[in-house]
């Protein structure tokens, strides 16, 4: 035991540090460029490498709808079946433009974009909008 501290004060620091070290292992790996969470909605892991799934033609497809229609978060979320949390999660991840967000830093990511920076930069103007509207 470390000299003055108590069992419990010991296992307090062990996971005080352990969690700094995973925290500084998830930072390096979003400054490579690789994933620090599990794949989002379009994307699979194949050998620690995020490509397109089957289904990423649809991640373009809901940008597109909502920029382009007029329909509300609830009847788009419903039409693809997420809840309206689940799509706002989607229509504000960097990863589809190739991106890595991690604590609050944005990191080039390793990985193919589904969707262009420019229709994700006018999603997240229009759903800025939308979203103060239903504040006010």
């Amino acid at each position: 035991m470390e000299k003055g501290l108590n069992e419990e004060e010991i296992i307090k620091k062990y996971k005080k540090q352990r969690s700094e070290n995973q925290k500084l292992g998830m930072q390096k790996k979003a400054e490579r460029g690789e994933l620090v969470a599990r794949p989002p909605f379009g994307y699979n892991l194949v050998g620690g490498k995020l490509t397109p799934s089957q289904n990423w033609r649809e991640v373009e497809d809901i940008f597109n709808e909502f920029l382009n229609e007029k329909v509300s978060l609830r009847k788009l979320a419903e039409k693809h079946s997420f809840s309206v949390n689940g799509l706002k999660k989607i229509l504000t991840n960097f990863t589809y433009i190739g991106k890595i967000k991690f604590d609050g830093q944005v990191h080039e990511g390793s990985h193919q974009p589904l969707i262009s920076s420019t229709l994700f930069n006018h999603v997240q103007n229009k759903l800025k909008n939308v979203l103060k509207s239903q504040q006010n």
